[in-house]
Order: structure tokens, then C-alpha cells, then sequence
């Protein structure tokens, strides 16, 4: 094995040289050593650009421990963070830093590491060719090759570099928990002998480390919030042997507010936020080129569905919209089969898709809801919703109140029994949709775009569009700035708050999954048709104006 350069070995006497020569000259030793840092130092650059050839050096965390202070901080902008500063804690390596490092073993059919590229937006399509039919080089760099579960990625890159961030947690309104309890999760669901102690080890060694912060122990937990990158129910084992892991089940994170991709309606700390698509637009430009190129596009199918069949489900619910399409005919309908991977290995099927459709089919997934429902409202098609859950009940920061019948503003719903006894059809339903009134629709989609993508820029969309991840934020402060003037009118203690549960029944162990995209099959409860207003809802401002307006006029300033 070749020695060091650092560190050479002391060279033998010569062979032959005689004892009594004369000493050598101290130039020749001194270039010798010049020689020597050279290329020690072109080692270490050598090593240090393989590096960042590597599929870690688009993976955007810097080294451990170093996280505040290595990674550029945003100007802090004072009129843009009236509402408040964020501090973002510096965890140790094993809560995040490690599982990008450890993205091999994350997943046991294919390698997690491409998703994890780009700070969690995975793979540019630019990239992929499989891409290109489908945006048409309209906002392609916008374009990534998006894992639905990466949510505690994205937010964290973002908010490392957010112009409201504080290194000072003296100074901050609210305290991000960068923990990626999806990814830990995530790799242990369905390890052949993995336990339930291994799904909750990472969970309750981060609150550990949590309750011994000082903010934390301040409040409680009520000014801190972190995200949940998969669906609520993985985290919801209040069983020992059941499906996921306990994490949000423990005391600690009673208080915590929690933005996740769905979330329990029944619980107050629970935030649902939009999953993470393809999308990432770089600057509001980039938006109304794409909001012009949906709007403007000639669509050739009335309806369409992405999904595959469940044989394995009683009264499989998808099989029906799958039979739906096909008594429509090919003219009005076309389906992709995501059976295998053509779904989850690239986004480009389901993409092309919803361009080529005016209408969504939007069944429930594994759990009630799905991404497809916003990989349809970014290709500017309008969904068609079965359970008030699915959006409606779900996403009240970002999607307007949903209707009680199947005249919506944004949204078609479709009784899912009248349809399953065949009373009403798809077809019937969406061509009694006149044009007029569904072009009105498509735009009523179309201008919620912004506000349900993750932008690619550290600050955001600009120019006062807001993405989802300014929409949670705001929503988040605002929650934060209302508990606290309650405890100054002294409403409540300023101590440890236990937030209200509502119907915590509800929220026992669900069936597990099937494996299809690792979410957890839940039965709804006696309770869910109840409409609950957790307190979160009641400060966020409607998404839209109530009136129906088109949004020629938003993408004429562009």
C-alpha cells in the first residue's frame, strides 16, 4: 500500500554513499518538500471534485455540526418578517445528515439516492428524456423528477437559506425541527426483521434531545414545528406491535405543530400541506410561463385516471374508474395503469396524461388522499373528487371549501356510491358540465399553480407569489402569534400547553399497507363525516377571491 504524502517515511542512507561526504545542500530538502505539499494539496482538490461529481454533492446539507454557520443565511428582510423570525436547530448528523448519507438502504427495492439529489427535487428532467414530450421545453428546468415523499427535505434546504431565518434563537417567533422522520421511518416499514423499537429508536431519541433544549422546555413545544413527509397515519402507532411508528403519539409532540402531506383531521396539530410534485418553478415567471402553456393547450380526452386496480381490496373502488374509462371510450378517456413502477419511476406518464385531459379521475390512494390530486391541478386539469377527505377536509390553508353536491368552483364531486350502483356515470356527470362553466373551473385551478408548488429559489417565487411552503410559513407564525396573546391575557399558562384532541379513537392503529407506495390503508371513522374547524383554519385568509375570475390579466404582467 503507497504511503502517505503527508507523512513519507525517512528515506535509508544511500547505497554506497561514504559516511564522511559532504553535507547536502538544504535547497534540494526544501524543494523536496514543496514538492510534496503540491501534491498533497492537488490530492485533497482531486478528492474534493470527485466529490462533487458524486450523486451526495447535489444533496445540499454542509458538514455536521456547522449547519448555522456554514450554510448562507438570507438577508433578513424586516418589512417581509413582521410576522416573525425562524430559528432553525442544528440536530445532531443521525436525524438528517445520515440518512441522505445512508440513501442506498433507505428502500429496499431500488436506491433512494437520485431523489435525494438537488436538495429533494431529485433528478432535473432536463435530464431525462422522458420528459421532453411531456413539458415540451416549456418550463423544463422548472422540471424534476419529484419522490412524493420528500417533503422534510425540501422544507429544511429552504428554510436553511430563508430570508427570515435567525441564527439567534433569542431572536426567533418559531423553531424548525429538521428531523426526517419519514426517511427514518421509512426505512425500517419493511425490513424482514424489523421491530417496532426500530421505527420509534430515531423518534424518541430526537425528542430526548429536544426536551433538554431550552426554547423547547420554555414553551412546551407550542411555538415549534416540524414536517411530517409521509402521511399522518405512519406515525400513529398507539398499539405495540402496529403499522409505523409511535412518534407522534409521544407527550413531547403533543404541542408541536406539524405540517404533513396528509394529516389527521381530528387533531389540531396537524397541518395538511400539499405534496411535493415535479414542479419547482424558479421565479414567478417561470409560473405564468406554465399557467399561459396549460391554459393554452388544445385537450384531447374529457376525462383521464392514473392508478392501478387493487385486486386485493374489497369492492376495489379504483377498478370501477378504471371500468368508468373504458365505457367512455378512447375518445373521451384515457387511463395509465401504474401497475410496476411506470408511476413512481419517473412523473412523465402521469404528467402527459393530465395535460391531454380536462378532467381527473381522484380516488382515494392508500389513505384518502394522493399526490396525483396535485400533479392533476399543476397540469391544469380539474379533479374529480369521490371523498370530501381527499382535499376538501384536508387542505384548508391552500384549497378553497369544497361543494356539497357536484357543482363546484375548482372541484367536481361525484357521490362514490350512486356512481358504484351505476345511478350516475363519469361521463354523464362532466359532459352536463357546459364549456363555459368548465373553462371557468380550469382557471379557478390554474391560478392556485403557485400556491400549491415548492419553489426552487431560496427566496421563494418573488414578486409577492406565494408557494406552498410561504403559505405554511405565514400559516405556522400566525398560530404561534395567537398562542402567545392568549398567554399574555393570561387565557392560558404560559407552561407546557396539551393541545385538544379531538376523537382520539379515531386515530387507533390502521390496517397496514400493501406495499404499494408505503401509506397505510385507513378506514374512516364514525366521526369523519362531522365537519371539525380545528383552530389552525379559522386565520387563513381564502386562497381565492369568492367570485369566479379569469387569470388572463395575472399572466398578461409576466
Amino acid at each position: 500500500m503507497p504511503e502517505s504524502p503527508a507523512s513519507p517515511a525517512n528515506p535509508s542512507s544511500q547505497p554506497g554513499s561514504p559516511l564522511d561526504a559532504a553535507t547536502p545542500s538544504p535547497v534540494p530538502a526544501l524543494l523536496r518538500g514543496s514538492v510534496l505539499l503540491l501534491a498533497f494539496l492537488l490530492l485533497q482538490l482531486v478528492l474534493f471534485w470527485s466529490l462533487l461529481g458524486s450523486p451526495a454533492s447535489t444533496r445540499f446539507l454542509p458538514e455536521p455540526g456547522r449547519r448555522n454557520t456554514t450554510w448562507p443565511n438570507g438577508a433578513v428582510d424586516a418589512g417581509a418578517c413582521e410576522a416573525g423570525l425562524v430559528y432553525v436547530y442544528d440536530l445532531p448528523s443521525e436525524f438528517n445528515h445520515d440518512l441522505v448519507d445512508d440513501c442506498e438502504i433507505l428502500w429496499p427495492w431500488y436506491s433512494f439516492c437520485p431523489y435525494l439529489t438537488n436538495g429533494g427535487f431529485g433528478e432535473a428532467a432536463a435530464t431525462l428524456p422522458v420528459f421532453f414530450n411531456a413539458t415540451r421545453n416549456v418550463s423544463l428546468a422548472s422540471w424534476y423528477n419529484t419522490d412524493q415523499f420528500q417533503l422534510e427535505v425540501i422544507v429544511h434546504r429552504r428554510l436553511l437559506s430563508h430570508r427570515c431565518r435567525s441564527t439567534d434563537p433569542s431572536l426567533a417567533a418559531a423553531f424548525y425541527v429538521p428531523f426526517y422522520v419519514g426517511l427514518d421511518v421509512g426505512s425500517h416499514l419493511w425490513g424482514e426483521n424489523s421491530t417496532a423499537a426500530d421505527r420509534d429508536r430515531a423518534g424518541t431519541r430526537l425528542l430526548r434531545w429536544l426536551e433538554n433544549q431550552t426554547a423547547f422546555q420554555r414553551s412546551g413545544g407550542w411555538d415549534h414545528f416540524i414536517t411530517l413527509g409521509r402521511i399522518t397515519w405512519d406515525f400513529r402507532r398507539y398499539g405495540p406491535d402496529g403499522w409505523g411508528t409511535n412518534f407522534v403519539a409521544l407527550p413531547a409532540m403533543a404541542n408541536v405543530t406539524r405540517l404533513a402531506i396528509e394529516a389527521d383531521a381530528l387533531d389540531p396539530m396537524d397541518v395538511g400541506v400539499p405534496y411535493p410534485t415535479g414542479f419547482h418553478p424558479r421565479a414567478a415567471a417561470d409560473v405564468r410561463a406554465w399557467q399561459r402553456h396549460v391554459l393554452s393547450r388544445r385537450r384531447s380526452r374529457l376525462f383521464g385516471f392514473a392508478g392501478a386496480p387493487r385486486s386485493g381490496f374489497r369492492d376495489d373502488f379504483r377498478g370501477v374508474l378504471l371500468e368508468e374509462c373504458e365505457d367512455a371510450g378512447a375518445d373521451l378517456c384515457r387511463a395509465v395503469d401504474c401497475r410496476g413502477t411506470r408511476c413512481t419511476d419517473n412523473g412523465a406518464a402521469v404528467l402527459e396524461l393530465f395535460l391531454d385531459s380536462r378532467f381527473c379521475l381522484q380516488p382515494r390512494g392508500d389513505s384518502f388522499t394522493r399526490r396525483s390530486l396535485f400533479d392533476c391541478m399543476v397540469a391544469g386539469a380539474v379533479p374529480v373528487l369521490f371523498w370530501r377527505r381527499s382535499a376538501y377536509d384536508q387542505y384548508r390553508w391552500y384549497l378553497p371549501p369544497g361543494p356539497r353536491d357536484e357543482k363546484g368552483e375548482w372541484s367536481v364531486f361525484i357521490d362514490r356510491q350512486a356512481l358504484r350502483v351505476g345511478n350516475v356515470s363519469v361521463r354523464d356527470v362532466l359532459e352536463g358540465i357546459s364549456e363555459r362553466r368548465a373553462r371557468r373551473m380550469q382557471e379557478r385551478v390554474v391560478e392556485m399553480i403557485p400556491r400549491i408548488v415548492y419553489a426552487s429559489a431560496p427566496d421563494g417565487l418573488g414578486v409577492g407569489m406565494e408557494d406552498a411552503l410561504d403559505v405554511a410559513l405565514a400559516g405556522v407564525l400566525e398560530r404561534i402569534r395567537r398562542r402567545r396573546g392568549s398567554i399574555s391575557r393570561g387565557e392560558h399558562p404560559a407552561g407546557p400547553f396539551v393541545a385538544r384532541r379531538v376523537g382520539v379513537q379515531s386515530t387507533s392503529a390502521p390496517p397496514a399497507s400493501d406495499g404499494q407506495n408505503g401509506s397505510a390503508a385507513i378506514t374512516p371513522p364514525a366521526a369523519a363525516g362531522k365537519t371539525q374547524g380545528p383552530p389552525a383554519s379559522s386565520y387563513i385568509k381564502t386562497v381565492l377571491s369568492e367570485a369566479s375570475a379569469s387569470i388572463s390579466k395575472t399572466l398578461q404582467k409576466s
